[in-house]
């Protein structure tokens, strides 16, 4: 029997682990807090493929989508999935960029269409109209949100009735490396864990996790600030994409808020904390397009740093010179994690290569 050890239980180390163990491997998973306590569960999570480039990115995260509607026929119901949809308009400056987009999304196959402002409120009767004013609106119907903690959790626990254990708060400091393959990792608390194969799933803090046991793969992380309001009177069913910010439901009846530019104004260093003037700034921009929840203050605020690559796309698959250790670095987890769960678990225990990861080698970093 195949022993893999399987770092990080995200959305990405969960999603794998189960497969591994629905395959038949002996499976264990260290994670250094808890299950989706790490930038799993400081993510918008929104699930989509409409601004992901190029082409087999693009199919990458497509995939992403079917995968998690497909767990509906395994798993019965799942709650951590909400395949909502999403509406999408912009200013006049990006109209232009936004018939674009949607053009070729079409080319793509894509599910977009454009609706009239009937249509709009009859999905989200909250919306101000005149938030909206004459923009074309975009309606995205496979497009969703996730719960990646509830997801996480829902993965690891069936990895665990499929055999696998789970040790949190067991931190990877590096990798057991004996001519020239990885046979386990070290641990901070001085543990020597054995494996066949090490799949690391720790995203943002993946080179920390193997320090200089093996070749990092570069990254730059970017900063995501997103603000959570207390329940509101607002029914919103779906992800919403505005030139004021976006917004989702979050449970409750609370809603998450993400803007853009507001990444640039805060640094992991800010405290967590719904005073921030940031924070406030961006409820005050949601009222804007749903006047009925004021007067409204955050509730709460977290700052995440997204785990990206430095060439912007996944990194997925063995690492050059390495036996025995893979690697899984993305900023779609959210949407990718079910596909490349089962693609790298496929992989992994078969020794053959998948065609839909061929883009996305740590290779291309290592030529």
């Amino acid at each position: 029997m195949l022993e893999i050890i399987v770092v990080g239980a995200g959305v990405l180390g969960t999603s794998v682990a189960y497969r591994l163990a629905l395959a038949g491997a002996k499976v264990t998973v260290l994670e250094a807090t808890r299950v989706g306590g790490g930038t799993s569960g400081i993510s918008f999570a929104w699930t989509n493929s409409s601004n992901k480039a190029p082409r087999p990115y693009h199919d990458l995260n497509v995939a992403g989508m079917r995968a998690h509607a497909a767990l509906k026929d395994e798993f019965g119901a799942t709650p951590w999935w909400h395949s909502g949809g999403r509406v999408e308009w912009r200013d006049e400056a990006g109209r232009d960029e936004h018939r674009a987009k949607v053009a070729r999304l079409k080319e793509w196959d894509y599910a977009v269409e454009w609706i009239d402002r009937k249509q709009l409120l009859d999905l989200e009767p909250d919306i101000d109209p005149a938030a909206v004013g004459d923009a074309p609106v975009a309606w995205y119907p496979e497009d969703g949100w996730l719960d990646p903690v509830v997801y996480s959790h829902a993965m690891m626990s069936a990895a665990r009735r499929k055999g696998a254990q789970l040790h949190t708060q067991t931190k990877v400091t590096g990798l057991l490396v004996q001519s020239g393959k990885v046979k386990g990792v070290h641990t901070e608390a001085g543990e020597t864990l054995t494996a066949d194969v090490v799949v690391n799933c720790t995203g943002r803090w993946s080179n920390d996790t193997i320090a200089g046991t093996a070749p990092n793969v570069p990254l730059a992380p970017t900063v995501g600030f997103l603000v959570f309001t207390p329940p509101v009177p607002a029914s919103i069913q779906r992800v919403v994409a505005t030139p004021v910010c976006d917004f989702r439901p979050d449970g409750a009846g609370r809603l998450m808020v993400h803007w853009g530019p507001a990444d640039a104004l805060a640094t992991p260093e800010i405290t967590n904390r719904p005073g921030l003037d940031q924070a406030a700034d961006l409820v005050a921009r949601l009222t804007r397009i749903l006047p009925g929840i004021a007067p409204v203050k955050p509730e709460a605020s977290r700052i995440t740093q997204r785990p990206i690559p430095k060439d912007g796309l996944s990194a997925i698959g063995p690492v050059p010179g390495l036996d025995g250790y893979y690697l899984m670095v993305t900023h779609s987890g959210a949407t990718l994690s079910p596909a490349l769960g089962a693609m790298a678990a496929d992989e992994i225990m078969s020794g053959k290569s998948r065609p839909e990861l061929a883009h996305f080698r740590p290779a291309r970093f290592f030529c």
